[in-house]
């Protein structure tokens, strides 16, 4: 009976750890996504405008 509660212990905190660990994720990647970077700076003259190879 012992071991059954510790398996299930071990099973509950794992399922904890994983949970806080995706929601630390979830909030990492909005920080990210919320994070506007700057415009890139203006083509020197002379250069084509479309940058496909």
């Amino acid at each position: 009976m012992e071991a059954v509660v510790l398996v299930a212990a071990i099973i509950l905190a794992t399922g904890i750890g994983m949970r806080m660990i995706h929601l630390l994720n979830a909030r990492h990647d909005a920080r990210i996504a919320a994070h506007h970077y700057s415009d890139p700076l203006p083509r020197p003259p002379g250069r084509p405008d479309d940058t496909s190879r």
